[in-house]
């Protein structure tokens, strides 16, 4: 099993990015974005199941979109309206019974 997370970088507030996972080597039942802020724990920021239900942290809802192709080979978050909060490391995060596999985090900083 293979991520490769990228699209990370450097946003004003309010900005947008995409971040893009690129997922290979098994059927995810689960497929997901985590954060790690500094000094914090790693949290779940939003998650997508193969039946297409989503599920996002409070702090996101309404601004951040998970979603994946339609081979469900590729994850994205589209991230809007971003928030210096919202800096941190993202990991890409897919579950394959019994397994939990996770990518390379990808920095993004949200400043001015």
């Amino acid at each position: 099993v293979q991520l490769q997370a990228s699209g990370g970088g450097l946003v004003q507030p309010g900005g947008s990015l995409r971040l893009s996972c690129a997922a290979s080597g098994s059927i995810f039942s689960v497929m997901g974005w985590y954060r790690q802020a500094p000094g914090k724990q790693r949290e779940l920021v939003a998650s997508i199941a193969s039946s297409g239900r989503t599920n996002y942290a409070d702090s996101v809802k309404g601004r951040f979109t998970i979603s994946t192709d339609d081979a469900k080979s590729t994850l994205y978050l589209q991230m809007n309206s971003l928030k210096p909060e919202d800096t941190a490391v993202y990991y890409c995060s897919c579950f394959a019974w019994p397994m939990n596999y996770w990518g390379q985090g990808t920095l993004v900083t949200v400043s001015s």
